[in-house]
């Protein structure tokens, strides 16, 4: 069930050094506890700025947010224990296995003994990674690799999961069992923010999204209202097309 605003984004902005233009341009917005929350736009809109700074990862240039009523700059430790991150870039080790990446992250997490097991065993049954646990992440494939990271963000239970195109470049069947288990996990109370270039797929999952373009957002609703408000579109990613424009972006 949807709630108050678990994250409150207020005025953001970020100037990377050596940088002439902002890749955030004074974002603002709100998120509810128990939505699935899609952040979409064009490649350097500002998606991937916007979740690593929500995660601690750099510091805003200007504005502020706070998540679930704590401020991200002072209270960074005990944010970090409540949500979960799964970034684009597959941060796994790939010299070890499956199973021996996610002891390390559960460890990282505070997890150990038969409780991390149970919770490496549980993730594994979910993806279908059983036969894998004792092959080298270098020698898996793409969707076996998207899975590990996924069940890596998940081990310690967050309230919140930060997911940054988690299905990016796998095949179809794994696709289908992520968005899946997301659902599944939403509907037990864990919020979802979550960036996609797939339009379909956002337009299924998402209960909101922000359209960000040029580090700015550019419109925000449920994804089938949207729809609706633009009877001349057929589907989300017609209108995403009509505010971001056709041109190619680097």
């Amino acid at each position: 069930m949807q709630g108050k605003a678990i994250i409150e984004i207020k005025d953001l902005v970020k100037i990377y050094k050596g940088s002439d233009e902002a890749a955030i341009k004074g974002i603002s917005l709100d998120i509810n506890q128990g939505e699935i929350f899609g952040l979409l736009g064009p490649n350097g809109a500002g998606k991937t700025t916007t979740i690593s700074i929500l995660c601690g990862l750099f510091n805003p240039t200007k504005g502020s947010a706070r998540i679930d009523g704590m401020d991200i700059l002072s209270n960074h430790n005990a944010i970090k224990k409540i949500i979960g991150v799964v970034p684009q870039d597959v941060a796994l080790y790939p010299t070890l296995t499956s199973w021996e990446n996610l002891t390390f992250f559960g460890n990282m997490y505070g997890l150990r003994g038969a409780h991390l097991r149970e919770k490496i065993a549980e993730g594994f049954s979910v993806f279908g990674l059983e036969k894998h646990a004792d092959k080298k992440i270098a020698n898996c494939s793409g969707g076996i690799k998207r899975r590990v990271n996924l069940i890596a963000g998940l081990l310690h239970d967050p309230k919140i999961i930060f997911l940054d195109e988690p299905t990016v470049g796998i095949d179809v069947q794994s696709r289908v069992v992520i968005l899946e288990y997301l659902n599944e996990l939403n509907r037990k109370g864990t919020t979802v923010i979550y960036t996609s270039h797939y339009m379909e797929e956002a337009e299924k999952l998402c209960t909101r999204v922000a359209i960000i373009d040029r580090g700015k957002v550019i419109s925000m609703g449920n994804p089938r209202e949207l729809v609706a408000e633009h009877p001349e579109f057929k589907d989300l990613e017609n209108i995403f097309l009509h505010l971001t424009g056709k041109d190619l972006r680097d």
